[in-house]
């Protein structure tokens, strides 16, 4: 009877997997069906911080993964490839890092929020971090602080960071500190300098932008697990140029969005959609400022299966 042993996947290219296990590291596949829990249609069954069964074949040393166990969340978004399959970006993890920039190249407020939403369906604490704030001038800062000030008011964790500088670097290790983080953002916003600058031990390859169109080149491909010398583990994913919502029909998305349902709850209609009803409460709190109309625009934005428009009429 073959030995099967259990392990964590910490890297994946999508056709092999490198698993840790008793301190070990293994070089996996999947060979045959592989026995899932839990299945999520996605293009990579198998995602970075899986736990995972495995053993090792006769004829050739292989090792095989051959079962799945339970998550405990994950990060998904649409694969960009196939519209109907989903890509894990990371699973079994303690919080994610959405890495964001306010300029160079910018990050729309709606993939903020299209991430935050995903977080809040799959049960992801997250950390927005501004980072680049050495790049900016007083409008630039005037915008990072309407960003501070809404998000925190939501309920989110905010960090300014530059890795030129040293801001916010010794605040991001404590909060990283003891923990699996995913972290991720656009491509260019400085995902891989800012983990160089956390631990230069990895000696992660740093990206260049673009002074054509400012949008990040790729430097990361494939997801991988890294373990740092202060005490975190993080997960690199490649980046990332929109953040398309996966299996959004089965729960009101208002559910995704704090401050949303937290007003939902005094509308006069309990399937209250917050777009057209009489007596809408959360419609009154965008009208009263107590309900950003950012947020509100990328709640509808969602709501429509809209991957790149929104409702100018929000902003008048």
């Amino acid at each position: 009877m073959r030995e099967t042993k259990t392990g964590q996947v910490i890297k994946s290219t999508g056709s092999w997997y490198k698993v840790k296990s008793e301190g070990q590291y293994f070089d996996c596949r999947i060979r045959g069906k592989l026995r899932l829990k839990n299945y999520v249609k996605a293009t990579n069954p198998v995602a970075v911080g899986d736990f995972v069964e495995f053993y090792i074949g006769k004829e050739n040393n292989e090792a095989v993964i051959s079962g799945l166990k339970n998550r405990k969340n994950y990060i998904i978004r649409k694969s960009t490839n196939l519209s109907r399959q989903a890509h894990i970006l990371a699973a079994n993890v303690d919080q994610a890092i959405l890495v964001v920039t306010i300029e160079f190249p910018k990050t729309e407020l709606v993939f903020i929020d299209r991430f935050l939403a995903a977080a809040e369906a799959y049960s992801v604490p997250v950390v927005l971090l501004i980072n680049k704030y050495d790049l900016y001038d007083d409008e630039h800062l005037e915008t990072l602080e309407f960003y501070e000030l809404m998000y925190e008011n939501i309920g989110y964790k905010t960090l300014s960071t530059s890795v030129i500088t040293g801001r916010g670097i010794e605040e991001l290790k404590q909060l990283m500190t003891g923990k699996l983080n995913v972290i991720t953002g656009n491509s260019g916003v400085g995902k891989s300098s800012l983990i160089n600058a956390l631990d230069s031990d990895l000696s992660l390859r740093i990206g260049e932008i673009s002074e054509a169109n400012k949008t990040g080149k790729h430097t990361t491909t494939f997801a991988e697990m890294f373990e740092t010398n202060f005490g975190a583990r993080i997960v690199d994913t490649p980046g990332i140029r929109a953040f398309g919502l996966y299996d959004f029909d089965k729960e009101p998305v208002d559910h995704y969005f704090k401050e949303i349902f937290k007003f939902s709850e005094h509308c006069k209609f309990n399937n209250c959609t917050h777009t057209h009803e009489p007596d809408c409460a959360v419609v009154a709190a965008v009208d009263n400022g107590k309900i950003s109309p950012t947020r509100y625009n990328s709640y509808i934005n969602i709501l429509s299966g809209d991957e790149g428009k929104h409702r100018e009429d929000v902003y008048k």
